[in-house]
């Protein structure tokens, strides 16, 4: 039987985008760009999930370019990576303010080991996309243009199907932690809706991004609200 590891493993390896992008938009695969992140993404996926224990899905948007766009797994910087997981991509550092609020809350949550046996983060579009703007490389959404959105929307209903599969959810049984109360959170019911209700219900938590941008004075209130409603439901 496989474990989950070997399952995530497999999802990751086998990742690829067949449809045509919108001009000026470049897609993002840490896996092929960067073969030691698919070597260190597996380890830590190795470290973390070699079991078949129950986890709860919490979805977020799409990979950035200093989080999961480098290391391969989800809202983990090479820093964070490093520092709270003990795993290392030589030659590479980032930053992402994002992943600094989810690892001070899988800190209060009780650590990486508890946090990861109950959670398994991932993405409504596991691989991310980019745009350039004045000769630099930026983050974008995937619902960030209409265009790409209708692109990529086969694709994510895919993924996020597969990640129900991983994870061995029953239809409509359980429910998604959407990060994002914005836009994501409108798609993923928009998406959820043409997946006949596989989730029973979507929950929407504030954006880590947002949350270090604009409420940064309040991440304490936030953390806490992140525990609560992971422990509520």
């Amino acid at each position: 039987m496989e474990t989950l590891a070997e399952k995530i493993i497999n999802f990751n390896r086998n990742l690829v985008f067949l449809s045509d992008l919108p001009n000026g938009i470049k897609i993002m695969n840490p896996f092929v760009s960067n073969p030691n992140a698919f070597r260190v993404s597996s380890m830590f996926y190795q470290k973390y999930y070699n079991d078949n224990k129950k986890r709860k899905l919490i979805l977020g948007i799409n990979p950035g370019r200093h989080g999961a766009g480098i290391t391969g797994v989800p809202f983990t910087d090479t820093k964070r990576l490093m520092e709270n997981c003990g795993l290392e991509i030589k030659n590479l550092k980032s930053y992402e303010v994002s992943s600094v609020f989810v690892y001070d809350m899988i800190d209060a949550y009780g650590g990486v080991e508890k946090f990861y046996e109950n959670f398994y983060i991932n993405s409504p579009s596991p691989l991310g996309y980019t745009i350039t703007k004045n000769n630099k490389d930026i983050n974008y959404n995937y619902y960030d243009s209409s265009k790409l959105l209708k692109s990529v929307e086969p694709f994510i209903m895919d993924s996020i199907l597969k990640h129900a599969q991983i994870l061995e959810l029953e239809h409509g049984k359980n429910v998604c932690f959407c990060l994002g109360t914005g836009k994501n959170y409108k798609h993923l019911q928009i998406f959820n809706e043409k997946l006949n209700g596989l989730f029973k219900q979507i929950i929407p938590l504030e954006h880590p991004r947002y949350i270090m941008q604009y409420k940064s004075k309040n991440k304490n209130f936030y953390i806490d609200k992140y525990i609560k409603v992971f422990q509520i439901n």
